[in-house]
């Protein structure tokens, strides 16, 4: 189980968005490609019609109410995403959201074809399902996503 504890207010490294109903943190260390998975998936939800909305960018600030994570974006850099190569742009941004799941962005490795069975997300005790995402320039990592854990991702 990976956990974070941040006090109240604190922010940290990690991409925050909404497809659909589901709340998406995206996590890994700088240059990992977050912004860019992020920025994949909110593309495709849009053009399949859900609701995609950007929560925050590179810094997201997590607090927990009734044992769920709830994340939201620090004011001087709201409804902005940095895509690497292209520039700042503004993204239909919402000011908070409750998280359901984790992404995890890694390189592909021989060793690691397969994750973990169930890993787990812990925000100041609140748990979400962790996935693993390989950074290795999938145009639709939603696609991925949804396959892994279809429930997250119906109604």
């Amino acid at each position: 189980m990976t956990n974070i504890s941040l006090a109240a207010g604190q922010s940290m490294h990690a991409t925050s968005i909404v497809v659909g109903r589901t709340g998406l943190l995206f996590l890994g260390p700088s240059g990992a490609g977050k912004t860019g998975a992020a920025f994949a998936c909110l593309s495709e939800a849009a053009a399949l019609g859900w609701n995609a909305a950007l929560i925050a960018d590179d810094r997201t600030i997590l607090t927990v109410h009734d044992d769920r994570c709830i994340a939201s974006c620090p004011d001087p850099i709201r409804g902005l995403l940095e895509l690497r190569g292209t520039g700042i742009v503004r993204f239909r941004q919402i000011d908070r959201a409750v998280m359901q799941a984790a992404v995890m962005l890694s390189e592909p490795s021989a060793g690691s074809r397969l994750p973990p069975e169930s890993e787990t997300f812990s925000c100041n005790g609140a748990s979400m399902p962790l996935m693993r995402l390989w950074h290795d320039g999938a145009v639709r990592p939603l696609s991925y996503l949804r396959a892994a854990r279809p429930e997250l991702f119906l109604g």
